[in-house]
This record gives structure tokens, C-alpha cells and sequence, in this order.
């Protein structure tokens, strides 16, 4: 490891501490005294904020005052994080708070004229394949604050211009079609929902339900959303048509491939067979076979009530 990768590191190793000794750089680095001194000179050059308590029992310290102290990049580096943040701009809500526009002019700030003038012609020729929201969601942040710190809340909710409470423990949170969704565990239902973040109108910390550890709900996986009553599927489909499956798929089901054939398996609960049903009319001429017969039939109906629809426009 030469000393410009070796600085590297050390700022991302020091940034989670508050205080360390020379001890500490010359054990995980393997360098002596003297270069650990120099290195800590170069990092105090670079901007890292590390002060010297002497003494006895004196420390390196550094101030943390919510500032990440500054990271090298190599040049892909910084363009992945670049187009990282270009994707954001289809976004109405992020959790965080910025504007990010402004984020993007401040991180340009860092590069020279060359380099910006360079990003931003790749940006022209570059397109990101996205969907664009244009939903406000106001609680957001809020969302994924309860969802790390594992905290329950109480929320207001539309559904279908009716106002529903919710008490709810958050563990998920994902972008679909350019749209939020919030994915937590019903309190009172004892079930996980899913709701579109910008239907909620009001979001509170509820101190009367216990809740769980984060790593309990991800390691149920699709278990979790899983009832006595739910029906099992299994869909063949054509090789065209697996493209389709990764583009959209959900928890409950999984793609597998055995005797030459793909097939979707998975389950459905009551009250979810129009989902099921609207969901594999995408596949069309890719389906092969549909095993409940059940599921068919829903499939046939679906596609009859479409027909009658556009025959009556």
C-alpha cells in the first residue's frame, strides 16, 4: 500500500472514532512511529480536524462537528457518485433535507473547470433510465428516522378518500414507478402493509406498542407476509419474457430455472387477487402455463372486464 492510498484509508478509519493514539495507526498499518507522525501531518494539511491532548495518558482527538473529514476519490469514483446524484433529480422527496441542485453545484465546486466541463457533456449523452415522481411525500424523513431507531408510530393514512389510523413499526422503503412505498408491521392487525408515503397526512412516535428489532423483520423475508389462507402459484414463462420478471417483481415471489423451464412461484393472499391477476397480464404471449387453475381464472376475467371496458368507450 503505497502512502496516498494509505491517507486514504486512514481518514475513513478515523472518522468513526473520537480519539486514537499512534499505537493504534502502527499496529492496523504496520508502520513505525516516525511515519505515523508524518502521516497524521498530512492528514491535519488535508483538512482533517485532529488535535493532540498531551500528557501522561494524552490521545490524538478530532472534532466532529457533523462534517465528514475529506475523502480521496479516484476519477470513476467521483463519476459514480456524480450520476449518483443526477438520479435524485427525479425525485420530489428524498428524506434528506437538500436541495439537490444545490448539492450537485456544491460537489462541482470541488472539481476543476476541465473535469466539470467533462461531466456535464457526459451528462448530456448519458440518460438514466428512470421513473419521474412527482408526489410529495412530507414525512419521509420521518419514515426512515422511525424505521432505523426501531420505533412505532401512529399515522394518518388515505385510502380510497378515506382516512384510516395506522400504528405501525417501518422497516422498508423503496422507489417503484416513481412512487415511495413505506413497508411496516401493523400493531393492531399483527400483519405488514404497504402504503404509498405520499398518502400519509400525519405521522407521530406511539409509546404504547413495544416494537421489534429491525433484523427480525428482515430476516422473515417473504414469511412475513404469509397467511393460513394464502394461495401458492406457479407460472411458467418464456425465456423473452424473464426480462419482465426482474423488472418487477415483489417479496412473495421468487424466479427459478430446472428442466429448461422458468417459473414464477410464490403465493397470494385474500383480497389480493386483483394485484395477482393485474400483475401477470404484463407477461401476455410470455405466460406457458398458470397452475392454480384458480389464478387462471381470475387472469381470464381480468382480461373480459378490459375487453367489455374498451368495447364500451
Amino acid at each position: 500500500m503505497n502512502k496516498s492510498e494509505r491517507i486514504n484509508e486512514m481518514m475513513i478509519f478515523l472518522n468513526e472514532k473520537d480519539s486514537f493514539n499512534l499505537k493504534d495507526l502502527m499496529e492496523k498499518y504496520g508502520i513505525s512511529k516516525s511515519t505515523a507522525l508524518r502521516d497524521i501531518e498530512a492528514l491535519e494539511r488535508i483538512g482533517m480536524p485532529i488535535y493532540s491532548q498531551v500528557g501522561r495518558n494524552g490521545y490524538y482527538g478530532l472534532l466532529h462537528h457533523r462534517l465528514l473529514s475529506p475523502i480521496l476519490f479516484d476519477t470513476d469514483e467521483v463519476k459514480a457518485l456524480y450520476f449518483s446524484m443526477l438520479t435524485l433529480r427525479s425525485y420530489e422527496s428524498t428524506p434528506f433535507h437538500l436541495s439537490v441542485e444545490a448539492l450537485i453545484k456544491k460537489f462541482e465546486k470541488c472539481l476543476s473547470t476541465e473535469k466539470k466541463e467533462r461531466f456535464q457533456k457526459i451528462e448530456k449523452v448519458f440518460s438514466l433510465s428512470i421513473y419521474q415522481q412527482n408526489k410529495h411525500c412530507e414525512y419521509l424523513d420521518i419514515i426512515l428516522q422511525t424505521a432505523i431507531e426501531e420505533k412505532v408510530c401512529t399515522l394518518k393514512y388515505m385510502k380510497n378518500c378515506n382516512e384510516m389510523t395506522y400504528n405501525i413499526q417501518f422497516f422498508n422503503i423503496t422507489s417503484n414507478h416513481g412512487q415511495w412505498y413505506a413497508t411496516g408491521f401493523d400493531m393492531e392487525n399483527n400483519r405488514p402493509v404497504v402504503l404509498r408515503c405520499d398518502r400519509i397526512s400525519q405521522i407521530q412516535i406511539n409509546l404504547e406498542y413495544s416494537s421489534q428489532k429491525l433484523e427480525k423483520f428482515l430476516e422473515m423475508g417473504s414469511n412475513l407476509y404469509k397467511t393460513n389462507s394464502s394461495i401458492e402459484f406457479e407460472v411458467e414463462i418464456s425465456e423473452k419474457a424473464v426480462d419482465l420478471f426482474y423488472k418487477e417483481h415483489y417479496p412473495s415471489m421468487k424466479l427459478t430455472f430446472e428442466n429448461n423451464c422458468h417459473k414464477i412461484r410464490g403465493f397470494y393472499n385474500t383480497n389480493e387477487e386483483e394485484f395477482i391477476a393485474n400483475y401477470f397480464l404484463v407477461y401476455g404471449e410470455g405466460i406457458q402455463s398458470i397452475y392454480p387453475k384458480s389464478l387462471k381464472q381470475l387472469i381470464v376475467k381480468r382480461l373480459e372486464n378490459l375487453k367489455n371496458f374498451v368495447e364500451n368507450i
